[in-house]
């Protein structure tokens, strides 16, 4: 009897979502050094008629974590995608902050509706205007439409 070697049955590869990886940059062009700075990342919708439902709980969305070296997912706690990042306090006159993300759309997206989608990067941070702390924000972001297929 001599040794059989047989191989399994080969599998077909399993259909995956694929992600779309940017990197987004905030930038300070002002004088001024911006205090209280916290990032966040999104991914949703516009709404514009009663019934339509927001595409963020049928996406994932993840920020590149360098000290880790590892993607972290940002999900609220209603189930919607996006959240916090970590990142620096605050934001020198013409410093930058970027951050990597990458996001995806689930294929049980209903797609009964056309959706307005974007994606991005918010800085919020105090601005003093008139002796008064004002929440001020910033954005980059950008837009897409999810197809069937």
């Amino acid at each position: 009897m001599g040794n059989r070697n047989s191989s399994p049955t080969p599998r077909p590869p399993a259909r995956r979502r694929l992600w779309t990886t940017y990197t987004a940059t905030l930038t300070n062009a002002s004088a001024k050094e911006l205090k209280s700075f916290e990032l966040s990342g999104k991914l949703g919708s516009y709404l514009y008629n009663e019934g339509e439902r927001d595409l963020s709980p049928y996406g994932d969305l993840e920020y590149w974590e360098t000290s880790q070296r590892a993607w972290k997912t940002l999900r609220q706690a209603g189930g919607n995608a996006g959240g916090a990042i970590p990142g620096p306090k605050t934001l020198k006159p013409r410093e930058s902050v970027h951050v990597q993300l990458r996001f995806r759309v689930s294929k049980d997206l209903p797609l009964d509706q056309t959706y307005d989608a974007f994606t991005g990067l918010t800085g919020t941070f105090i601005d003093r205007y008139r002796d008064t702390d004002c929440i001020a924000r910033g954005d980059a972001d950008g837009g897409f439409s999810p197809r069937n297929g």
